[in-house]
C-alpha cells in the first residue's frame, strides 16, 4: 500500500520532468511548444463554450421544473420490473447530459438515504459505470467537426444501460 501512495504522490511531477527532459533531449523548444498547445486549448474552450452553457442550462431547467421526477414516475413500472430503484432514474438521466449536475443529485441522495445505504452505494457505482453521452457527443464531435455520428449514440446508450445493470448487480453483492 505504501508503494501506491508513493506513486500517487509523485506520478505527476515525474511525468512533467519526463516530458520536459525528453523534449530537451529531442532539442524541442519545450516552453514554445507548451504555449502553442495552451493557445490551441484555449481556442477549443472558446469554441465549445456555447454548447456547455446550453447543456448546463437545459439540465438546470429539467431539474427545477420537476420533469425528472415526472419521468421517474412514468418509468416506475419498467424500473420495478428491472429491479432498478425509481429514486435513481433522475440521476441516471442527468448523468447522460452533465456529470457535475449528476454529482449534485448524488449528494442529494447521500443526504437523504446515506452513503452506506443500498441507494448510496448503487448511485456511487452507477456514476462510475456510466458516461456523459450527450455532453461528449456534442462537445468533442463539434470540436472535431464530425457531423455523422453513425453508431456512436446507440453504442453509448447500450454501454450506459449495461453499466447501470452492472452497478445494480454489484451494489447488491
Amino acid at each position: 500500500m505504501g508503494f501506491l501512495v508513493f506513486v500517487s504522490d509523485y506520478i505527476m511531477p515525474l511525468l512533467i520532468f519526463y516530458v520536459v527532459g525528453f523534449g530537451l533531449l529531442m532539442k524541442v523548444k519545450v516552453y514554445d511548444a507548451f504555449v502553442k498547445g495552451a493557445k490551441k486549448g484555449l481556442s477549443t474552450v472558446i469554441s465549445i463554450l456555447p454548447t456547455l452553457v446550453g447543456l448546463m442550462m437545459g439540465v438546470g431547467i429539467l431539474r427545477a421544473s420537476g420533469a425528472l421526477d415526472a419521468l421517474g414516475a412514468l418509468l416506475k413500472p419498467l424500473a420495478s420490473a428491472l429491479h432498478f430503484p425509481v429514486e435513481l432514474i433522475p440521476l441516471s438521466v442527468v448523468k447522460m447530459f452533465s456529470s457535475s449536475a449528476a454529482t449534485g443529485l448524488l449528494l442529494d441522495i447521500y443526504r437523504k438515504y446515506g452513503t452506506d445505504s443500498f441507494l448510496g452505494r448503487l448511485a456511487s457505482i452507477s456514476m462510475s459505470c456510466t458516461e456523459t453521452i450527450f455532453y461528449t457527443l456534442s462537445v468533442y464531435y463539434m470540436a472535431a467537426k464530425v457531423s455523422k455520428t453513425r453508431w456512436t449514440l446507440p453504442g453509448a446508450l447500450i454501454a450506459t444501460f449495461s453499466g447501470l445493470a452492472a452497478s445494480t448487480i454489484l451494489a447488491g453483492l
